[in-house]
């Protein structure tokens, strides 16, 4: 719905379309490989993967492209189809706010693209907000090189995205384990960039994050 809506999508969503107008792949095929690889950059910072990362890398991909198959091309070089576009984007944007919600509350892994950000905040001890910030800006750049669309609705996503899932996502958190709180503060720092929906999406993820990393050490049980 976003990427149709043709007035600027999510970060990663910019590189995807940079590559697939570079390669002539799918969207869709591109968002798995992109998946796959980003995973791949898991292993340095020893973050582990769950069912969740997995069918998040193979279903995004597949249902993106559903979706292209559903949802018409528009005229994006018409200014009079913004009465279409804009609530087009913006429904795509709380769609995906929802979703997050359900996978990641579901605590059954994060997606690629959050444990890489939570696993070099659990390695780097680098504040949650620069190390979103940084590669996200890396993967803009990199897609706008590459002719992906950047827009109104890229600053929109970025501004939006975090209130937007702190709505959705504790109404649709399974509860925690017994114990499970106790490991996640053990970091401070994971546990202090846990607080801010708006800064971290996918504050689950943290959560998880902090638990493979202080688990060894910081829990007598």
């Amino acid at each position: 719905m976003m990427v149709r809506a043709g007035v600027g999508v999510a970060p990663w969503d910019v590189l995807t379309q940079g590559l697939a107008r570079t390669t002539g792949l799918a969207f869709g095929l591109l968002t798995i490989i992109v998946g796959a690889i980003v995973l791949a950059l898991w292993i340095p910072i020893k973050q582990k993967p769950g069912i969740g990362t997995v069918v998040n890398i193979v279903f995004v991909g597949l249902s993106a492209e559903v979706g292209f198959a559903l949802i018409p091309v528009l005229d994006t070089a018409s200014l009079g189809s913004l009465w279409i576009r804009i609530p087009l984007f913006a429904a795509g944007l709380v769609v995906l706010a929802i979703a997050t919600g359900l996978y990641v509350g579901a605590r059954l892994g994060p997606g690629p693209r959050d444990g890489l950000m939570t696993g070099l905040v659990a390695r780097t001890g680098w504040p949650v907000w620069i190390v979103r910030t940084g590669i996200e800006v890396v993967v803009v750049a990199v897609g706008w090189l590459l002719g992906g669309n950047v827009g109104i609705g890229t600053i929109a996503f970025a501004v939006l995205i975090g209130p937007l899932i702190g709505i959705f996502l504790p109404r649709m958190r399974v509860p925690e384990p017994e114990g499970g709180a106790a490991v996640a503060s053990a970091d401070p720092r994971l546990a202090s960039a846990a607080s801010s929906a708006a800064e971290l999406a996918t504050e689950a993820a943290v959560e998880q994050a902090a638990a493979g990393t202080a688990r060894p050490s910081t829990n007598p049980a």
